[in-house]
């Protein structure tokens, strides 16, 4: 039995409020992205942050009520969809299972792999596996993800279109070559598709309500409660997106991470932040300051101060 003085239901919401006001005091020390326009025009003071737990308690603090554009959190939903559709066998065809120690956006790594991604976090992997998506173009292939997403978690993820207009007003060149290379190596067919597919995913929007419904589908064994019935996927797809979560969610500082905080993590240059308490509930933030790597700085100070004061950690 689960010592009652630890864990999420150990959590008072004097508590989180408390450490909402600490973390909202480290957004000065990242900034905005100001290669996407409309990224850079975000208030960086914003904070939230919504945690559900399998037993039906929750938790909020913030302006929880802010939507936004999921980005790099989208893509473990990708690959659980995915692996859903096909199984791992299919799937790891097209993408590794390794960490990678160089930035998300990496042609470098790639190349140095022959064109086979590292893994699903980092963009060449998730270009890969936008190309397997179901549908003939990117907003149909998004759509079929949406509406699967949205009918098992009851969430309201929808397509932010100026987001994606300013997304797409962007050259993006290294997008661009590193889907050229993933087609030399033939791990996809069409280069616009498969590029405008993943820019399709990345902005699909919410609030922190529904990234932590998102979130709850990692979090439970079998993924299926009497507040989500429809809820249903193979737990050992949960097994295998929490792993990589865990080693590759947050790029080059996955490692660092998995020591100091010790939980399934899964950044956007958005400032979304996803963490995953196995067998507990999932944990949502939004802060748009990021650091260099691409990582909520506000976000990251809130999540390890909830895992090291109520002994979150998968390591124990």
């Amino acid at each position: 039995m689960r010592d009652s003085s630890v864990g999420l239901n150990a959590l008072t919401q004097a508590e989180l409020s408390a450490w909402v006001d600490q973390a909202r005091v480290r957004t000065q020390w990242g900034r905005v992205p100001d290669y996407i326009p409309l990224l850079a025009q975000v208030d960086a003071n914003v904070l939230a942050v919504k945690i559900e737990t399998g037993v039906g308690q929750e938790w909020s603090a913030g302006e929880k009520s802010q939507r936004f554009a999921l980005m790099s959190v989208i893509k473990p939903f990708v690959l659980l969809f995915l692996l859903e559709q096909s199984g791992a066998e299919e799937v790891f065809k097209h993408v590794g299972m390794e960490p990678s120690d160089q930035p998300f956006h990496s042609l470098t790594q790639l190349s140095s792999d022959r064109g086979h991604p590292r893994n699903p976090m980092i963009n060449s992997g998730a270009i890969a596996l936008a190309a397997r998506l179901p549908g003939r173009d990117g907003f149909s292939r998004c759509e079929r993800l949406r509406q699967w997403l949205n009918k098992l978690t009851n969430s309201h993820l929808v397509l932010d279109r100026r987001m994606l207009e300013s997304v797409r007003s962007l050259s993006n060149e290294s997008n661009r070559a590193i889907a050229k290379m993933l087609a030399q190596a033939g791990k996809l067919d069409r280069v616009e598709v498969a590029l405008d597919t993943y820019n399709h995913v990345c902005c699909l929007s919410g609030t922190v309500e529904d990234l932590a419904r998102l979130g709850s589908l990692l979090a439970q064994p079998g993924a299926i409660s009497s507040s989500y019935p429809q809820r249903v996927v193979t737990r050992s797809h949960q097994r295998i997106v929490n792993a990589l979560m865990l080693t590759c969610g947050l790029y080059e500082a996955s490692g660092q991470f998995a020591v100091r905080i010790g939980l399934p993590i899964k950044s956007g240059v958005s400032g979304a932040l996803l963490a995953i308490v196995p067998h507990q509930g999932a944990i949502a933030c939004y802060s748009p300051a990021i650091d260099a790597m691409g990582n909520s700085v506000a976000g990251l100070f809130l999540l390890e101060k909830l895992a090291n004061s109520l002994h979150l950690s998968v390591f124990g």
